[in-house]
This record gives structure tokens, sequence and C-alpha cells, in this order.
């Protein structure tokens, strides 16, 4: 067969930071209260001490395991970006072996911000504790989330799909519409939104990572993919319609659709079993990171200032 005329493969690329990945909660407060040195010490000791898990090790987990689902079609990769140091950050990859993880291709960046090296390994998608690395990951065009402080949880054997929610505004789409919300209150905004229903709505810093998932998603029947996604807005209608029309325009298929009308998105990310959330306003991030992982996007009019 001429090698031109195969399709190429599916990728999703997710990067991630040492402290998403595991929990180094303590390696952290030594680093902070006794510095650079003895933060060194620390971590030479015990780098055959098995990190772990932390927020975002059960998400990897299952994206890890697309991999036997997705076959030659396609491959989900995981990359560690860390401000570690390649001598402490021997803990971390021995770490990774012991918990039996395939991710092979890392960065080290001795304490300066990792996040320019997202781009460089076209990721989809970087996860971090810290807020300033997702800030300037977000800044140079890449989807980014600051995982919120949450226990760890062990991914579940039973080969149940990854599931994945989002919000709308801000996150999925422009902040456009939240702008008017803030600056002229409810009334204006469902005005604006059923003017212009048949206007898509500009792209917000997840589209490209939602259109990463939706790629993987085409691969199997709908019935049958191991890999679904939920919007879960605190739009009810009539501002429905326009995200509706925006994402038919897409041409993205989403599997879940949950407009709340302003009801608390908790039980609702509960109920579709979330393996993460993302968000741009902290409050209902706070709300939901009890109840499942999630990662606040710094994006838009609720984080100026």
């Amino acid at each position: 067969m001429d090698d031109s005329r195969r399709t190429a493969p599916i990728r999703l690329v997710v990067a991630i930071s040492s402290r998403a990945l595991f929990d180094l909660d303590e390696s952290h407060r030594i680093f902070k209260a006794e510095g650079v040195d003895a933060y060194h010490a620390y971590q030479v000791a015990r780098e055959n001490e098995v990190l772990a898990p932390g927020v975002a090790f059960a998400l990897v987990q299952k994206l890890l395991a697309l991999n036997e689902r997705i076959g030659e079609a396609g491959r989900v990769e995981v990359i560690l970006l860390s401000r570690n140091s390649s001598d402490t950050g021997l803990r971390v990859f021995n770490s990774i072996r012991h918990h039996g993880l395939d991710i092979t291709r890392a960065a080290f960046t001795g304490g300066a911000s990792p996040y320019r090296y997202v781009s460089a390994f076209d990721a989809h998608l970087f996860l971090s504790a810290d807020p300033d690395d997702v800030r300037q990951a977000l800044a140079a065009g890449c989807a980014a989330a600051t995982l919120m402080p949450a226990p760890a949880q062990t991914a579940c054997a039973d080969g149940s799909p990854v599931r994945i929610a989002f919000d709308g505004d801000a996150v999925l789409f422009s902040d456009e519409a939240e702008r008017v919300y803030r600056s002229e209150g409810l009334a204006a905004f469902n005005a604006r939104e059923v003017a212009a229903a048949s206007v898509p709505l500009s792209a917000g810093p997840f589209k490209p990572f939602l259109l990463a998932l939706h790629r993987l998603q085409a691969l199997f029947p709908p019935q049958d993919a191991p890999l679904r996604t939920a919007l879960i807005t605190a739009r009810g209608a009539p501002s429905h319609e326009r995200v509706i029309r925006t994402l038919r325009d897409w041409g993205i298929r989403i599997d879940e659709a949950l407009f709340l009308g302003g009801l608390p998105k908790g039980p609702f990310l509960e109920a579709f079993d979330a393996d993460i959330y993302f968000d741009d306003q902290e409050g209902h991030c706070a709300d939901a990171r009890g109840r499942v992982a999630t990662g606040h996007v710094p994006h838009g009019i609720a984080n100026a200032g």
C-alpha cells in the first residue's frame, strides 16, 4: 500500500506537572519553607520511595488505558512537564515506573516554568498545580487548567469510559456572552443570545482539546465509545439555542448537554460521574472539587484583574 495514502493516526497529547500527577504536598512544603537545597536533599534521599497518586492520577490511568481500545488508529500520550531538575525528578520517574504508567517523555526545567514546552510537544491540554504556569500556557494558546486540591482517586478497573465535562462560556466558547451578563444583567444576556442564536459563538481556549477528543470518539460507534463528553452550563432556555447551533457549526458531537439555569453543578457532575471538570469560575470549581477532579481555567472576564 502507498504510504502517502495511509490515514494518519489520531493523537491526543496531555501534558501534566508532577504535582498534578503525584502527591508532592510534603515535598512542596519543604521547598517553600527551607529552599531549593533542602528540597533537593529530601528528594534524592527518598528517590526510591514511591510517591502516592495525586489529583489527576486516576484520569491519567484511564486516558492511557484508551490505547488498548484505540489500537493502531490513534494514540493517547501523556507528557510529564516538571519544574524539578532531572536529579530530583528521578523520584518522579521511579514512581511512574512503579505505578505502571506508560509515560516516556518528560521535560525537567530546574525551577523554570515548563509552559513553553507545551506547544513544543504539540500538547492539546496542560494540567498543573501552578496557576502561573497555567496562565502562561493559556496565553500561548493551549488549553490549560489549574488542578484544584482534592483527595486522589484510583481509576476503576471496570473499563468504564473516560468522562470529561466542560463549562461553556470562557472555556469551550469565548467569554463574549459572559461579559454582557456581567455588565448588563440576565435579561440583556438572554435578549442578546436569542437575537444571535444563529451566529456561532467564538472559540474558547478548550475548543481544540474538545475537537481532539471528538476525533478519538469518531473512531468508535457512539454507543460504544470509551470516551464521553458533557457540557454542564449555568445557561438555560432561551440561551441554549446558540450553544447547540455553535457545536453544530463546529461539527463536534458532545454526548451530554446539561442546561442548568443557574442550579449548582456539583450534583450533576456526580451524576455524570466525571473524571474531570473544567470551569472558569472559582466558585463553581470550589463546589465541584469535593466531588470530582476539577480544573480551574483562569481565562475570561471572571478572572480579570
